[in-house]
């Protein structure tokens, strides 16, 4: 495993302790779960319209060009 893996960010396994305490103790048990789930929908959003900004790129790559000529 490299070094990468193990030092996410510069950060070592007792900082993110740290940081996983500190956000329960902020948050509580009962609203991380749904933290996570605004996370996780916030970043499906982000990933659709990153798709669909790939999509419309590609779309208009493909386009003739002469068929939009009038």
């Amino acid at each position: 495993m490299s070094t990468f893996h193990l030092l996410v960010f510069g950060m070592g396994g007792q900082e993110w302790i740290w940081i996983l305490v500190l956000v329960l103790l902020l948050f509580g048990g009962k609203k991380i779960p749904e933290l996570m789930r605004g996370l996780g929908r916030g970043v499906r959003e982000f990933q659709d319209a990153k798709n669909n900004v790939g999509n419309e790129i590609r779309k208009g790559m493909n386009e003739d060009p002469k068929s939009n000529k009038e």
